[in-house]
């Protein structure tokens, strides 16, 4: 039987890109997240994480492991729920911003629901205003998502500026209007980025829109234009902008929002999950990589 201490601590470096960042995680010290590496190793007889001062990544032998390590994390839990005595039971209903779907997401879901095996999480994905709308509606218990700089609601989880993105910066500069690939209104980030661009006179267009980063991050590899997006969340192959000729972006909140007569103990949980999981996006968005 493989001790189900080091295989929380494998499952978290894997998460968090990070011995670091998986040691806040957990509430360990780095050096004991990388024993229970190196003890899980060598129980059994194979070389799982690859680990330098600029990556961490899992070997193949490492990746294999993945899906027998959760299995095994989540039966300990549903055991676990089933005979605590304070056991959480019940529905939640969870809306993410679109944007960070695609960051730390997997990770708040899988904790959460092997942590809480008797609650059923509905995730809801969308745009920041759509949540926002729906949860007034009543159809949403908590919703991360953005804010502007001077909204008050919620929960701050944490906060980092805009950019402009593109797979060619200099080429996409050279024309007289900028091409913008945004979400569709409401969308926060359009927003700031339109009004940033009125304020300074540069005429845009917009070329694509999509309700899907995944659809805007294909049209910005594709070099149709620029994207905006926070920092920590640039998608891979597009560059930062720093063009004189653009505006200075203002920075954005992500945050959590509960629904007035949401059950307070199921949205404490997932509240104190997506704290402690996400709280490692500040630190990749303060330090970069260094952090590894």
């Amino acid at each position: 039987m493989l001790d189900l201490v080091q295989l929380r601590s494998f499952l978290a470096v894997e998460q968090m890109a990070s011995f670091t960042l998986a040691a806040e995680r957990l509430g360990l010290g780095q050096s004991t997240v990388s024993q229970h590496i190196r003890r899980l190793e060598a129980d059994l007889g194979r070389k799982l994480v690859e680990r330098d001062t600029h990556h961490v990544s899992l070997t193949a032998d490492g990746e294999a492991l993945l899906g027998p390590a959760r299995a095994m994390l989540s039966l300990d839990g549903q055991v676990k729920s089933l005979f605590a005595e304070r056991s959480l039971h019940g529905r939640l209903h969870l809306g993410v911003s679109e944007d960070f779907v695609m960051s730390r997401l997997p990770a708040v879901l899988e904790d959460f629901t092997r942590a809480h095996a008797s609650v059923d999480l509905e995730l809801t994905v969308a745009l920041s205003g759509t949540l926002y709308q729906m949860q007034d509606e009543g159809a949403l218990d908590l919703v991360l998502a953005k804010r502007r700089i001077g909204d008050a609601r919620g929960q701050l989880v944490y906060r980092e500026p805009l950019v402009w993105l593109a797979r060619d910066p200099e080429r996409v500069m050279r024309g007289d209007v900028l091409p913008l690939i945004a979400f569709p209104p409401p969308s926060i980030t359009r927003s700031v980025a339109l009004e940033a661009l009125e304020r300074v006179g540069v005429p845009w267009r917009i070329v694509c829109t999509c309700g899907s980063l995944s659809g805007l991050t294909a049209a910005a590899r594709a070099g149709m234009g620029v994207l905006v997006q926070p920092r920590s969340m640039a998608p891979a192959g597009l560059r930062e902008i720093t063009s004189e000729r653009l505006p200075r972006l203002e920075d954005v909140e992500f945050v959590l929002v509960a629904r007035r007569g949401a059950d307070r103990a199921l949205v404490k949980a997932l509240s104190g999950e997506i704290l402690a999981t996400v709280g490692g996006l500040q630190a990749v968005a303060g330090a970069g990589k260094a952090a590894l």
